[in-house]
């Protein structure tokens, strides 16, 4: 009776302690879902969150599963440095990116293809929290930009502007060219009305008789 005693009172200092003690936890943010150009280069942004300071033996491991499902392949470590693939389809494609102090552990893949179609996954170990979230990106590589309705709507606000400063400009030209013309027709009357009445008083000079 008195070990059962015991038991129970060390199973319930054994709770408390877990409840007082600080859980370590890890957690690792990615960006979803991204669309990227075929034949460009993208920035896989990945950053973490660790309740224990940056450990010297921190890790950082992306891989890359293709649309079908298959095994997972390996894209990019670092442990304390990057270290270049010697072998698969990102050798020489994926590049650090990173800044482990900033809690930073985003990569580059370079020149995409069709292929890159696929999830990549982030996982950082930083002990002693070296369970935690996994991130995932998952990627799709097209032919050429899909415009949105923000774009679409971009463009229709800019082409009617463009429209409006163009129609208001043929009307300020189309007005000063008029009003041009108006006063060029009216410098041409009064210059013929001017020579008219010279004309006229000339002719009255003419015919007025000479007295004797």
């Amino acid at each position: 009776m008195f070990g059962l005693t015991w038991l129970g009172a060390v199973l319930f200092l054994g709770v408390q302690l877990r409840a007082l003690w600080p859980v370590t936890a890890l957690e690792v943010y990615t960006s979803r879902e991204v669309d990227a150009v075929n034949g460009t280069n993208l920035r896989l942004k990945c950053t973490f969150s660790s309740s224990s300071p940056i450990s010297p033996q921190l890790s950082v491991t992306w891989n890359f599963q293709p649309e079908d499902l298959s095994s997972h392949e390996p894209v990019f470590y670092y442990l304390k440095e990057p270290y270049k693939l010697s072998a698969g389809r990102f050798k020489g494609r994926a590049t650090w990116d990173g800044n482990i102090e900033r809690y930073d552990v985003s990569i580059v893949i370079w020149n995409l293809q069709p292929t890159d179609n696929g999830t990549f996954t982030c996982q950082v170990k930083n002990p002693p929290d070296v369970d935690g979230t996994i991130g995932e990106v998952r990627l799709r590589v097209v032919q050429k930009v899909h415009f949105s309705e923000i774009h679409f709507l971009a463009i229709a606000i800019g082409s009617a502007c463009a429209l409006m400063i163009i129609v208001v400009t043929i009307v300020i030209i189309c007005r000063h060219h008029r009003k041009k013309q108006q006063e060029k027709t009216t410098e041409v009357s009064d210059t013929e009305l001017k020579e008219k009445e010279k004309l006229k008083i000339r002719e009255e000079k003419e015919a007025t008789p000479l007295e004797d």
